[in-house]
């Protein structure tokens, strides 16, 4: 608790999109010519390249979502429900960020666009990108180390004699006893599951949640973008030029698959799909 309060002290909620982390990681620069306005500095980053793509298929379908109940630039500050809901939203569900300069004040149609992207880009695709892959790369605990539960053993001190007599005996005294690794493993395991009834991004319960045309067909170009996304990122996984995606131990970057239900199984773990909110 007190590192992730040392750490949401400098927390910045206009930085949590994509392009903006991107940047502030001196992970890319800044382009222009681009449609994220973004270059990205290594080529082989499956997260990033990936991500790029989502990021701008869903601020694509909240622009135009958006501009259907606000024709122009300047009605989102007389809307008098976004006001209270964004005041709300400042006040009581991050009091302690309300008078931050970089909150946006929400007086733009703009401002209402960045905002909803971001808080959807969170919501789904990067926590699809940061949850669902625990289990499949830090199943095999190899790939995750416990850590060292005993200092190093002084001189003439019995841990001393034990080590040196039986080095594997006092070894497996300092790290994570059985018991708590397997359930460190087995809750892993289940955050790293896809419900059986998971609604991926894209995708509504009820085809008819709304009554307006327009939306309607905005989402379906949202979900035939993602299958062409989906598309390019299975395209990338099998381009033998990317190491990070086709190396020695060939685990192909799936965690940005926009949608599981062609590969999903029941009980078994897919590593891909992007549920359309955390459920957690």
């Amino acid at each position: 608790m007190e590192l992730s309060s040392s750490i949401y002290k400098n927390w910045v909620f206009t930085d949590q999109a994509l392009p903006k982390d991107l940047l502030k990681r001196g992970l890319a620069v800044e382009d222009p010519n681009i449609d994220n306005g973004v270059k990205l500095l290594i080529e082989d980053y499956p997260y990033a390249v990936d991500g790029l793509e989502i990021w701008s298929a869903i601020k694509t379908w909240v622009t135009e979502y958006c501009s259907f109940y606000y024709k122009n630039d300047k009605t989102v500050q007389t809307d008098i429900e976004i006001q209270s809901w964004w005041t709300e939203l400042r006040t009581k569900g991050h009091g302690d960020k309300q008078h931050e300069s970089w909150w946006p004040s929400m007086q733009t149609r703009d401002d209402l666009i960045e905002s909803c992207t971001i808080i959807i880009w969170i919501a789904s695709a990067l926590h699809a990108a940061v949850n669902f892959g625990q289990y499949p790369y830090a199943g095999f605990l190899l790939n995750r180390p416990t850590i060292n539960r005993r200092f190093m053993p002084e001189p003439g001190t019995v841990e001393y004699t034990e080590l040196a007599e039986d080095t594997d005996v006092a070894f497996l005294k300092t790290i994570t006893p059985q018991l708590q690794t397997l359930l460190g493993i087995s809750i892993i395991e289940t955050l790293s599951m896809h419900s059986t009834d998971e609604i991926y991004l894209g995708q509504r319960e009820s085809p008819n949640w709304t009554a307006d045309d327009e939306a309607l067909e905005a989402f379906k170009r949202f979900g035939k973008e993602l299958e062409l996304i989906e598309n390019n990122i299975i395209k990338r996984n099998n381009d033998k030029r990317f190491k990070n995606r086709t190396g020695p131990v060939n685990i192909p970057y799936t965690l940005l698959y926009p949608n599981t239900t062609n590969y999903r199984r029941e009980g078994e773990f897919t590593g891909k799909g992007i549920p359309n909110s955390v459920s957690i």
